[in-house]
């Protein structure tokens, strides 16, 4: 069986935990930043867990994951 290839975009963008679970950075903290609060830029900030129902598709692409 030959081996698979990660797709290297996935692999920039997120990362797969212990638990099996995937981590993602959230959208919207890259530009216009001006016009967001402070309290929501904050949050913005933070890592966030993927939707169990997008992880079957992550996970094809991160196969050694």
């Amino acid at each position: 069986m030959p081996k698979l290839k990660t797709c290297r975009g996935a692999a920039k963008r997120f990362t797969v935990l212990k638990s099996g679970k995937i981590k993602r950075k959230k959208a919207y903290h890259s530009h216009i930043l001006t016009s967001k609060n402070t309290k929501r830029k904050r949050n913005l900030r933070k890592m966030t867990v993927i939707d169990a129902r997008d992880s079957k598709q992550i996970q094809k692409l991160l196969p050694y994951g």
